[in-house]
């Protein structure tokens, strides 16, 4: 990494462990910030193409949580499932089993694609007293005001998945394209935090297992959202969105939040789609908020 970061001096304060658990057949890897006493324990689920450092900057505002950050299978240290097509079905049961062995009882945090895999697990029973979705994408990519370029994306995903596998592989793995990517969505206008932003992208982008596992995340990532889950929630859940989200537009997200029987909307201005990245602290105040009545023995 060549870019300072911001957040640095902060997550050196809290103690941080590297764990690994065996789950569905391959090795998970994840991350435990923070004391195991703390009160409060959060399961965090990044985004995509993303991995646990995505996270980190909402992390560093949350020093007395314990936050468990898990690299989702096939992305980051965590190898892809053997034998399952990394579709919705496969990250639920994945993430299911994971909060079962490791973190029962964990407030579930998802961001981005990690809303989609988030609310789908809880929907479909993962037991948590309640569930945070950062950036949650609250309405089909294709009808976002971008849908040109999901639609390129759409394609280029396709190509890579397509191509001789050398040819395939460097194509997903292009820096220009990942840059492009990282320039599209910050919206800071702080030279030091957007270079923060890139080099995050830059470092960490690229870090998945093979073409076939991203290609599969991606149309689940783009087949699927929070909408399909929202009603069957019974527990609180918090929206933490981005009025300038090129993914979801705040409008969709006003709607989203009607949908579920109890959640919150916090909306932060002046950001898009890297809530984590670019307004963590924001994110990390509605949260610590949303979770305040903890002394009621629920979490």
């Amino acid at each position: 990494m060549t870019a300072p970061n911001p957040y640095a001096e902060q997550l050196a304060t809290i103690p941080v462990a590297r764990r690994e658990v065996d789950l569905l057949g391959a090795t998970t890897v994840y991350w435990e910030y923070g004391s195991p006493e703390a009160e409060t324990t959060i399961l965090a689920v990044h985004g995509f193409r993303g991995e646990h450092h995505g996270l980190e900057p909402v992390v560093a505002q949350l020093p007395d949580f314990r936050v468990l950050s898990p690299d989702l299978p096939g992305f980051g240290e965590t190898r892809p499932l053997p034998g399952r097509t990394h579709d919705l079905a496969a990250y639920v049961d994945w993430l299911t089993a994971f909060a079962a062995e490791v973190a029962p009882g964990a407030v579930v945090l998802g961001h981005s694609f990690g809303s989609i895999v988030a609310a789908s697990a809880v929907a479909a029973g993962l037991a948590t007293p309640a569930l945070i979705l950062v950036n949650p994408i609250g309405a089909p990519a294709l009808e976002g005001p971008r849908g040109i370029l999901t639609r390129l994306a759409i394609f280029y995903y396709w190509a890579g998945a397509k191509l001789p596998s050398a040819a395939g592989e460097a194509l997903l793995r292009n820096r220009g394209i990942v840059r492009a990517m990282s320039v599209s969505m910050a919206k800071t206008r702080d030279p030091e935090l957007r270079r923060f932003v890139h080099d995050q992208h830059d470092t960490y982008f690229s870090r998945f297992a093979d073409r076939d596992v991203l290609h599969d995340a991606f149309v689940t990532s783009v087949s699927h959202d929070v909408r399909e889950s929202a009603r069957s929630i019974s527990q609180p859940v918090l929206l933490v969105a981005a009025q300038r989200d090129d993914i979801t537009p705040i409008e969709k997200e006003r709607e989203l939040a009607r949908l579920f029987p109890r959640a919150e909307l916090v909306e932060i201005a002046d950001v898009g789609h890297l809530i984590h990245y670019e307004t963590p602290a924001p994110a990390a105040a509605a949260i610590r908020r949303f979770l305040a009545p903890s002394d009621a023995g629920t979490r």
